[in-house]
């Protein structure tokens, strides 16, 4: 995707953010969500994805939100938002202690692992990050699956209830844009109803990935609509 055409489709969220910023000036976009904590294992696997966070065993804890894109009422389809935030134990000299990476409801298959896709339930549904990274070898996707429990829905009162004092189990994997999905590791979460959940923001822009880097016409496309959701109401 050329430089001109990213731009013009980055600058194009910016007016419909703007728009919805006006009524929502808080969050123009998933203005409601549960706030989870939990650990994050990357298990030794065979493929190699070019992306250092991904090809090296480790554990990790994890801040997660899960939300509804629109903020439709309760019972009716949304696209699901769950976004992640881990805490890297030993980053060094590196830039950030933290990366997070942002997932969406969408297909897992080719095409529709690229379409948003609004949905009753949490436990059937795909998420994936829809753009990639750029790693050593190539463009990455990451992806997640839940694997317990079954019949979450994506009401947050549901799922509220329907987990409980359980944890949710997600299997996370990889993909070429093109390519099949392997399995890297797995993330469990907890509910934690006693942290303040509307004070947290996550930003793929800001925190990349570790050891990943972004498509420059990704980030043209999402930066502007990043920039003005960053700012707090009031701000000019």
């Amino acid at each position: 995707m050329s430089g001109l055409p990213s731009s013009a489709i980055g600058k194009g969220f910016e007016i419909v953010f703007r728009g919805i910023k006006h009524v929502r000036r808080h969050r123009p976009i998933h203005p409601r969500g549960l706030r989870l904590d939990g650990a994050v294992v990357v298990e030794v696997h065979a493929e190699r994805s070019g992306i250092s966070w991904i090809d090296q065993p480790s554990a990790a804890a994890v801040t997660a939100r899960v939300s509804r894109s629109a903020g439709t009422p309760d019972g009716l389809p949304d696209i699901v938002g769950l976004a992640l935030r881990i805490h890297h134990p030993d980053a060094g000299p590196a830039p950030s202690t933290f990366s997070d990476i942002l997932l969406s409801s969408t297909g897992w298959s080719v095409p529709g692992r690229f379409v948003l896709m609004p949905r009753l339930g949490i436990s059937s549904a795909p998420l994936t990050t829809m753009m990639p990274y750029r790693g050593e070898e190539g463009p990455v996707l990451i992806g997640a699956r839940t694997l317990a429990p079954a019949g979450l829905p994506s009401s947050l009162r549901g799922f509220r209830r329907s987990l409980g004092a359980s944890a949710w189990q997600l299997g996370l994997f990889f993909a070429t844009p093109s390519g099949r999905w392997h399995r890297f590791g797995t993330v469990t979460l907890r509910l934690n109803e006693g942290a303040e959940e509307k004070t947290l923001r996550f930003d793929a822009v800001l925190h990349p990935l570790a050891g990943a880097q972004t498509y420059e016409w990704a980030r043209k496309v999402r930066e502007p609509s990043y920039a003005l959701s960053r700012r707090e109401p009031g701000d000019s």
